[in-house]
């Protein structure tokens, strides 16, 4: 067994004990990138709830989706209520990544905005913004279900063909400002394809409705944020 240059064992050398490597993510093996391929995943199908007051709830989706779409998974993300701050450029990194990236996508339907604040933004338009996500929502969740999730999927195709993984971005703030009834949300959990993952994010609020319907949840808390202190949004951190 050879050292790696910190002093660690390495384990991913022909003389590693097969007890040693066995014990090892991958085996020992040390990953490398791989061109991406279209595939099926072989054990989707959870519903994920990420909520709470701190930084991330996105980021941490993305993040997820971003990894699945690299083993050549097909993922799409649809966005409520984005934005909404004039320190915000109306060009984000993460779409630009996406658009770079083969295998997701994402469309923005809610208004790019904050319903109830000075934004310059309507109110009355933020619901009818909030009802068309929603039936976006429903069209795409029951795309998924007219597919062969236990296939590929074109990683170029519409999302009306099906994807594997769905992100419902700021979902949960929608109904948390009133403009969305948690009876919507739990049907589209229920009218999903057992085969689909699916993950809503957003809320300060505790999304109680969906502590039994929901096989992951977590609580994204906020113990420290610059922005308490006047720091406005980033580019490349927050945009």
């Amino acid at each position: 067994m050879t050292d790696a240059p910190d002093g660690t064992p390495e384990t991913g050398d022909e003389t590693t004990p097969d007890s040693v490597r066995a014990n090892t993510p991958g085996r020992g093996v040390r990953p490398e990138a791989a061109a991406i391929e279209p595939a099926a995943p072989d054990d989707f199908g959870l519903v994920q709830v990420w909520w709470g007051d701190g930084k991330g709830k996105t980021t941490a989706a993305m993040g997820m989706g971003f990894r699945a779409a690299g083993h050549g998974y097909r993922v799409h993300m649809l966005q409520f209520l984005k934005g909404g701050a004039d320190s915000v450029e109306a060009v984000r990194g993460e779409y630009n990544a996406i658009a770079a990236m083969p295998g997701i996508s994402f469309e923005n339907l809610g208004h790019y905005g904050w319903a109830g604040m000075a934004d310059g933004s309507d109110d009355e338009d933020h619901e009818a913004q909030v009802a068309a996500g929603l039936n976006r929502a429903r069209e795409l969740v029951d795309a998924a279900a007219d597919a062969d999730l236990s296939k590929p999927l074109d990683l170029d195709g519409p999302p009306e063909d099906g994807v594997h993984f769905l992100i419902i971005d700021e979902l949960l703030y929608a109904v948390a400002m009133g403009l969305l009834d948690e009876a919507d949300v739990l049907d589209l959990v229920e009218r999903k394809p057992e085969s689909l993952e699916l993950v809503l994010t957003g809320s300060h609020d505790e999304p109680t409705y969906l502590s039994d319907a929901a096989d992951l949840v977590t609580n994204v808390r906020k113990e420290k944020h610059p922005i308490d202190a006047g720091q406005r949004a980033r580019k490349g951190t927050e945009y």
